[in-house]
């Protein structure tokens, strides 16, 4: 559930020395002709000691803090006491709130004003919004323990130069099913929710991400297409499929989805690797469920940590991201929520059960494929996905 918090945003203000220029005797030709020079160098310098401060001002220390942070984050995605040993570490508050899809957090940040320092969008969306702005370059010599990532994920080729992102976790778009009512023999297909025969078997009690890429996504990869297709006939093949799909499905939920699965409300959930895990752990009879990629293949993404362009605490902020890329809170992170980690000096900190599950870390990845930007094309995802759902 997304909480709605008051923000308050601090200002500062800041001032600068303005140097006046001395002009000369007016009745002394030779003043009057050296004049003009004089003030051209007083503001040349004036010009010149405000870009200095300008840019003296903008510079984070590592560890330096400016006001308490505020983070927009998908839910149930970082461990409540890596927040509290933040807030212990550095004397600030955390205040956090949730969306269930990148289309939801996009236009709020790219709008100005959120009140958010530090958002975790998704591969794909991280090119849009450095090329629409939304974005701000980071600093990197407040961030040392970017060294810690894995060279596979920095830099990546949504951000190609490094500047913008560092990786928070990684993992897989699939299903949970209950294996009480599918059977330990269930096929490992997307037909599970597509085809009206194998999905009718489950009354009703199908979730699928309120998600347009991924859940469009999914009836791609059914239909044997890329999930970055720019086909509008494509396109229209797989609204079709989501459409048709509509009345057998509970709920399009990108939150509870786990909840629902392991509590018996629901028998097949779409949803995020790490958190399908977490629910099946939470459960009371742990062996009652599963979570698999289907044989079609899915959605394998990295979620990145990002400084909105007008973030209101950005010292804070860099202070987080280096805080979160340490190797044993990198470890702690993946411990908690069951995503892989992108901080190869974690590894040694995670537990072993975790490193050699396969849910966690597949080790065949030849069917899973990155959602990427399709430019001018990716409006049509959310309006086939709005069409579709009705």
């Amino acid at each position: 559930m997304r909480t709605t918090t008051l923000r308050l945003a601090g200002v500062a203000v800041a001032g600068a020395m303005i140097l006046a220029a001395c002009g000369g005797d007016s009745s002394s030709d030779d003043a009057a002709a050296e004049e003009p020079a004089a003030e051209e160098t007083a503001a040349e310098e004036t010009a010149a000691e405000e870009t200095a401060a300008e840019e003296t001002g903008s510079k984070c220390a590592t560890g330096q803090v400016d006001g308490d942070l505020y983070l927009y984050n998908w839910s149930e995605y970082i461990d409540p006491e890596l927040k509290t040993a933040f807030e212990e570490q550095y004397g600030v508050a955390v205040i956090e709130d949730n969306y269930d899809s990148n289309e939801a957090m996009q236009p709020i940040v790219a709008a100005g004003n959120s009140g958010y320092d530090v958002i975790v969008p998704s591969d794909y969306m991280v090119s849009i919004m450095i090329e629409e702005g939304s974005l701000q370059a980071l600093q990197l010599d407040a961030i040392p323990n970017m060294a810690n990532l894995d060279p596979v994920f920095y830099p990546a080729p949504y951000d190609p130069t490094g500047e913008y992102t560092a990786a928070y976790q990684w993992g897989t778009t699939g299903l949970g099913v209950d294996l009480t009512v599918l059977g330990d023999d269930t096929p490992r297909t997307w037909g599970l929710v597509f085809d009206p025969e194998l999905s009718a078997n489950f009354g009703g009690n199908i979730t699928l991400l309120n998600d347009p890429r991924e859940t469009i996504g999914a009836a791609l990869k059914y239909l044997g297409y890329s999930l970055n297709t720019t086909s509008m006939e494509e396109l229209d093949e797989a609204k079709a499929l989501v459409a048709d799909a509509v009345a057998r499905i509970a709920a399009f939920d990108s939150d509870q989805y786990d909840e629902l699965l392991v509590s018996g409300q629901t028998q097949l959930a779409h949803g995020y690797s790490g958190n399908m895990l977490y629910g099946i752990y939470e459960a009371e009879n742990p062996d009652d469920y599963t979570y698999f990629v289907p044989d079609e293949g899915g959605t394998i993404w990295t979620d990145n940590m990002a400084l909105p362009f007008d973030a209101p605490h950005p010292c804070t902020a860099h202070t987080f991201i280096n805080f979160i890329l340490d190797a044993e809170n990198g470890a702690a992170l993946t411990n908690w929520n069951l995503y892989g980690s992108p901080n190869a000096a974690s590894e040694p900190f995670i537990d072993a059960e975790v490193l050699e599950n396969e849910i966690v870390y597949p080790a065949d990845r030849s069917k899973l494929e990155f959602i990427t930007n399709t430019g001018d094309f990716e409006t049509n995802f959310s309006d086939a996905f709005s069409e579709a759902k009705g």
